[in-house]
């Protein structure tokens, strides 16, 4: 008997030994805590940090439906960006529509403060990053359920890196033109079969082509990055693309086997799924704490014609100022 309450006893000491050695609250994962603020952080705009380790304050959202633009998947609630991206999306909508495109379908932008997502990209996680649908916007408002339900159009030939010729037109060249002539946007990622046709039909003026990156994915949407905006000493930009168009040896090395070769040894963890809040800039636990603005409403940009406009803000509350007329 004494013999068993010897091991019993040894036994709960190892017990305690464990668990002093494991936290009784291990930290939670970013994206868990941005993951779950519904609305952003009611302060004047702020970015902080990269593209992919970040987070942004004073966001607003895009309207689900403007005179240009229809938004998809609503319900993940990656409407939000910050003010300059959101007006610049504004902007190419209605410019592009002048062009002749029918309208914007806008797919993911950010979370209402940023941050890794629960799934999804690795960046877009400072509100300067939008997805642009190449499926040009039907001449009709879609359902809720159908833009959860609707998928892209891949642009490529099934099987193939090769842009699909029945599907490309002069006119998604245009929309990528007039993206890429603003001066904010620095960068637009495409997949390397959608750069190697610009590459080869592109005549006359090519500079645009530089802020034209190739990518992995991107043949259903292209991604549109703009630089750090004013005001935000906080944001690490990205250095500027190289000089040329790109249309070199670096765009031949994405059709070999290099880039598409299967990583070696086990996957790793996404960035993600392991990033707490200490691998993000200190001032993200301010804007995780600060905050909502009073409802969506307020900090959402102003949709079609005769829709009422954005709501004026407390007082107490510094958010961003409307839509602009230009």
């Amino acid at each position: 008997m004494r013999r068993f309450h010897i091991i019993r006893l040894a036994g709960a000491c190892l017990a305690l030994v464990a668990a002093a050695a494991v936290p009784s609250h291990a930290e939670p994962l970013a994206k868990e805590l941005f993951g779950a603020k519904a609305l952003p952080a009611a302060t004047q705009p702020a970015v902080h940090g990269f593209y992919s380790k970040g987070c942004f304050a004073g966001g607003i959202a895009i309207a689900p439906d403007g005179p240009h633009w229809q938004a998809m998947r609503l319900s993940r609630n990656r409407r939000w960006g910050h003010p300059d991206l959101i007006r610049l999306i504004e902007r190419l909508s209605r410019e592009a529509a002048g062009d002749g495109w029918p309208g914007l379908l806008v797919g993911d932008i950010s979370q209402p403060r940023g941050g890794p997502m629960l799934s999804g990209h690795a960046s877009h996680q400072i509100g300067l990053d939008a997805d642009i649908w190449f499926t040009p916007m039907p001449d009709r408002r879609l359902s809720v359920a159908e833009r959860e339900q609707v998928s892209a159009v891949s642009m490529l030939r099934e099987g193939t890196l090769q842009v699909d010729d029945a599907r490309w037109t002069p006119a998604h060249t245009a929309l990528l033109k007039r993206a890429a002539s603003y001066p904010e946007v620095e960068r637009i990622l495409v997949h390397p079969g959608i750069k190697k046709k610009l590459c080869d039909t592109v005549r006359g003026e090519r500079a645009w082509l530089r802020k034209i990156r190739p990518f992995w994915g991107h043949h259903y949407h292209f991604h549109l990055r703009i630089g750090c905006p004013q005001n935000s000493p906080g944001c690490k930009p990205q250095a500027a693309p190289p000089p040329g168009d790109g249309c070199d040896d670096t765009l031949a090395w994405w059709f070999t086997d290099e880039p598409w070769r299967p990583a070696e040894g086990p996957p790793k963890p996404k960035a993600r799924d392991v990033m707490t809040m200490a691998a993000l800039p200190a001032a993200c636990r301010a804007v995780l704490e600060a905050p909502s603005p009073p409802s969506e409403a307020a900090v959402t940009l102003a949709g079609p014609e005769g829709l009422p406009a954005l709501r004026q803000p407390a007082a107490a509350i510094p958010l961003p100022s409307p839509r602009p007329s230009r």
